[in-house]
């Protein structure tokens, strides 16, 4: 048995369902679309994952050869109601940047130990593209959508990529988007225009990425706060967004399957409520919320403006007491949040809150926004 493929089944074996290989020459195409649309993802290119960089393997690990693409499913198992349309499916997935004491990131451990075995130098702190080295590889195909695909899968999958300097067997690349020419389901669906032509988006007006990236101290000109034009498209999602991928056909056939049920998803949705997570406790925290959210948000405060806005989109005057009690809340942020939602919902108990809210805010930030819910409300 080659290398290659000794890796291949050993991938398989873990629970990956696609595996590829290909070569660790630079991503050209991608760096140059990244720098042209430098305004866009300023926040990206300057920031820790260093992606100009990792485009260009060989610019930080010299005797890189081969990258070694594995696709894991995201989507084998069902996704209870109460979360969807909240928490993207991926996330409750548990199998995205997952820390290594728990199962999916052991997963990409026990990989990781396993190519030292066969003699692999791997390169640490190398993000490379995973989506173009997922296609590249020929494990997977893309969508208009800007997600990559896998074959008999969909679109809700994890593609990790290992850097290493051993030369492998090459797959054939699979640079190509399967969509139909005609469709333009996820273009059309994406409620603030974030898809503004296929295979391209606007980051900035993306719900997910206003959920969980708009947060203070990111570079880029990125700080916490969300225009109220994005806030009032958010729905309920708080965080990441699923709308292009569940209007997608190719997503169609896992979307309407019958799949098993994952017990610990079951019992984290039989407590998950969005007052309580407006007014977050540690237990809440740490029980229903750390579990399927600790990729991005390490602040409490960042889920509690979300929650503040998916409950002032629902217009449902029952969360008015909860709002009330967050606008006491000690942070600034919660407060003036709150306070768009209460002028979202409106009428007359949600303006003498407001009213009373502004007679004690100290916080100009917050009172901006409560002398603009009241002249909504």
């Amino acid at each position: 048995m080659s290398l290659t493929e000794d890796i291949k089944d050993f991938a398989l074996d873990l629970g990956y369902s696609k595996v590829g290989v290909t070569t660790a020459d630079a991503f050209t195409e991608y760096i140059v679309d990244l720098e042209s649309r430098y305004k866009m993802y300023a926040w990206y290119i300057e920031g820790a994952s260093k992606p100009i960089a990792g485009a260009d393997p060989r610019s930080i690990m010299p005797s890189a050869k081969s990258i070694i693409a594995v696709v894991y499913d995201g989507s084998r198992e069902s996704f209870p109601k109460t979360l969807v349309g909240k928490i993207g499916r991926i996330y409750q997935a548990r199998c995205y940047l997952t820390p290594g004491h728990r199962i999916n990131g052991a997963r990409r451990q026990l990989m990781r130990e396993f190519l030292e075995t066969r003699g692999c130098q791997i390169a640490q702190r190398l993000v490379v593209p995973e989506r173009l080295a997922g296609a590249r590889a020929g494990a997977t195909t893309y969508g208009k959508n800007n997600f990559a695909f896998a074959e008999g899968i969909g679109s809700f999958i994890i593609i990790t990529a290992f850097v290493v300097d051993t030369e492998l067997d090459y797959d054939e690349p699979s640079f190509e988007v399967k969509c139909s020419a005609k469709c333009t389901a996820c273009i059309d669906a994406c409620p603030t225009g974030a898809l503004y032509e296929p295979l391209k988006l606007n980051p900035h007006r993306c719900i997910a990425f206003n959920t969980f990236t708009t947060r203070d101290g990111q570079l880029g000109g990125v700080t916490s706060y969300i225009p109220p034009d994005i806030r009032e498209k958010m729905d309920t999602w708080i965080h990441g967004c699923d709308i292009c991928q569940e209007v997608c056909p190719r997503n169609q056939r896992r979307l309407k399957a019958k799949l098993p049920q994952n017990e610990f998803l079951v019992k984290v949705a039989g407590d998950f409520d969005l007052t309580r997570l407006l007014n977050l406790s540690d237990e809440f925290y740490t029980k229903s919320v750390q579990p399927l959210m600790y990729n991005y948000i390490k602040e409490k405060k960042y889920f509690q403006r979300n929650a503040a806005i998916a409950l002032g989109n629902t217009g449902d005057p029952a969360f008015i007491p909860a709002l009330a009690q967050a606008m006491q809340d000690s942070n600034g942020l919660v407060r003036g949040y709150a306070a768009w939602a209460l002028g979202k919902i409106g009428g007359s108990r949600a303006k003498e809150i407001l009213k009373a809210s502004l007679a004690r805010e100290t916080d100009e930030s917050s009172k901006k926004e409560i002398h603009a819910a009241l002249e909504a409300a």
